[in-house]
């Protein structure tokens, strides 16, 4: 035990503390109001709903606090454990290069790491999902899924582990800088990627085919100066009820999506709306200020890495006595997560003003009313809770509870 493992324990523990002491207060808060629909959705969401809408937030919160504690188990076993000094001398008995070891820590380690997680997926899918009505995903299709995850996983992570430790070896004391860079730009590569290449290996994404709403939705975006490689359908109902619509890619290769249960819920005014709101983020380059905030997170997280690394009681504090660059990397993503939980309210508070910004957007751009009764209509589809805790939600809720989202609308001419 040195000064290290003594932050850690803090810093984790308060973590701990924090989480518990805020989901008590979001069970006490949804079912202290589960008996009564919020007034402002009394004409439109029926008490059935609402309460279907509770019990599914609490059975989450429940299934989520039970996974955390796992995984703080997890990151001790991991580190003051020995987990990490055990996984390395495993790989350093066959006599490969460092180069070869790291990479093979590495990747087994987050092998390791998802297949430990992989009960919890399944709970949450087969167990909770199927319970209110909203898993549409066979064993045969979720395996598949699991599957092809790791095929992208050694995919990339091979090259990216190797590249990352290269630079750690041969770039000198600024290593991190070269390697934040390297990890920009595979993040930009990915976003111009991942709709053409990535996602349909999951989903099919067929063209949208009703001609009045492809109307509807281009003359949208041509009044938004958007422009985009196609509108398209994607078929999430194969896996999940909840519906969604985004658009993905970067520079030339981005692309609309609808899910086909979001088509199914709501009528075209509504559709239009909600796509209006997301067109929003785009508008005001929220997009662009996002992985600005991800771009300086990072930066200050390697920059803090690439200290640590130096520091022989920084691997002795967290339970590595042999220290190396990809142990280094391996602690580091045990403990940036820990650390990033005390951002979470600033970077929820820049996320709601960014929701509100867009739905001010969509409101200039369609009609108010109907993105007040698409969000409705999608926080009854989805079985939002209406009645967050404030505190609770301030912290994690990346949208705003939808008591203050619908009077917010109402404001600007929503009924």
């Amino acid at each position: 035990m040195n000064l290290y493992s003594v932050l850690f324990l803090a810093f984790l523990g308060l973590m701990w503390i924090l989480e518990v002491w805020l989901a008590r207060r979001q069970f006490r808060h949804v079912r202290l109001h589960r008996a009564q629909v919020p007034l402002l959705f009394q004409d439109h969401i029926s008490l059935a709903a609402h309460q279907k809408a509770a019990d599914y937030t609490v059975a989450k919160l429940q299934v989520g606090i039970a996974s955390k504690g796992l995984g703080i188990a997890i990151v001790l076993l991991w580190t003051l454990g020995g987990g990490l000094t055990w996984l390395d001398s495993l790989w350093r008995k066959l006599g490969w290069s460092d180069l070869g070891t790291g990479v093979a820590v590495l990747l087994s380690f987050v092998l390791i790491g998802t297949l430990l997680e992989l009960p919890v997926r399944i709970y949450r899918t087969f167990v909770l999902e199927q319970k209110f009505g909203f898993n549409r995903m066979t064993g045969t299709l979720f395996f598949q899924d699991f599957l092809k995850q790791g095929a992208l996983m050694l995919m990339l992570g091979v090259p990216l582990a190797a590249g990352a430790l290269w630079l750690m070896e041969h770039a000198g004391n600024y290593w991190w800088l070269y390697l934040w860079l390297s990890w920009l730009g595979f993040v930009f590569l990915m976003m111009w990627a991942y709709p053409a290449f990535i996602a349909p290996l999951f989903n099919t994404f067929t063209p949208l085919p009703d001609e009045s709403l492809r109307q509807r939705v281009e003359g949208l975006l041509a009044r938004c100066g958007f422009k985009s490689q196609g509108i398209f359908v994607m078929d999430g109902s194969r896996r999940s009820g909840h519906g969604n619509a985004y658009f993905t890619g970067l520079g030339n290769n981005k692309r609309i999506v609808f899910f086909d249960t979001l088509l199914e819920s709501l009528n075209p005014e509504q559709i239009e709306a909600v796509l209006a709101h997301e067109l929003g983020h785009f508008k005001r380059r929220h997009i662009f200020k996002n992985l600005s905030m991800m771009a300086l997170l990072s930066f200050a997280g390697l920059a803090l890495l690439g200290w640590l690394s130096a520091q022989p009681a920084f691997y002795q504090g967290l339970g590595v006595g042999y220290p190396s660059h990809y142990m280094a990397l391996a602690l580091f993503m045990l403990v940036a997560p820990v650390l990033t939980f005390f951002l979470h309210p600033l970077l929820t508070y820049l996320s709601r003003r960014y929701e509100f910004e867009a739905d001010e957007f969509a409101v200039n751009m369609t009609h108010s009313q109907a993105l007040a009764q698409a969000l409705v209509k999608l926080y009854q589809e989805n079985a939002g809770t209406l009645t967050p805790d404030p505190l609770h939600s301030a912290v994690y809720d990346s949208h705003p509870p939808a008591p203050v989202r619908l009077a917010h609308l109402q404001a600007r001419g929503a009924s």
